[in-house]
């Protein structure tokens, strides 16, 4: 990325962070922004996340390690995202009218992790979110296995986790991740 674009990003993430201070009530931006300048590399994927529709925001600081959890935070399930089965297997499996591309390698690309589902319950509790799409998570490899994948979304007041085939896709269906820097 060019300086021009590192700079246009941390503005965006810096407007975002100001904006929704309810997801980071005890974090200071210049420390977030401080981490963000000295990791090149997690600055391109948080780039990627923006870049595709996800609007990444902190929403946490692992006490452990010092790093900041970035989640996507759009209202729905990220644009630039849809339209993907679960992974390299499910795309595989296909005979006809295959999808671009899969979640998990899209995610792998961006240098993101899928949310899991623990994950996206959090992100639940600091807004409203896939009221109109879904999003999908992370599967364990038991339901995976059998052919299954998991997505979230928000319907009636509640969060609902439901499973397709992982080789299914729509285009109101995309994915959230995460990134710690």
């Amino acid at each position: 990325m060019s300086q021009d674009q590192c700079e246009e990003l941390l503005t965006a993430l810096k407007a975002r962070f100001e904006i929704n201070l309810n997801r980071h009530k005890s974090l200071e931006w210049a420390k977030v922004q401080a981490k963000l300048e000295a990791s090149k590399d997690k600055l391109w994927s948080l780039n990627e996340m923006e870049r595709t529709g996800g609007e990444p925001d902190v929403v946490g600081q692992d006490k452990k390690t010092g790093e900041y959890i970035f989640f996507d935070c759009s209202a729905e399930s990220p644009q630039g995202r849809t339209s993907f089965c679960y992974d390299r297997e499910a795309l595989d499996s296909r005979k006809e009218h295959k999808p671009k591309n899969t979640v998990v390698d899209m995610a792998a690309a961006m240098g993101i992790e899928l949310l899991t589902e623990e994950q996206y319950f959090e992100l639940q509790k600091l807004g409203e979110f896939d009221l109109k799409t879904s999003s999908w998570v992370k599967t364990p490899a038991d339901i995976r296995k059998l052919g299954g994948a998991l997505y979230c979304d928000r319907r009636y007041g509640r969060v609902f986790v439901g499973y397709n085939g992982a080789q299914s896709y729509y285009s109101g269906r995309a994915f959230r991740g995460s990134l710690r820097v």
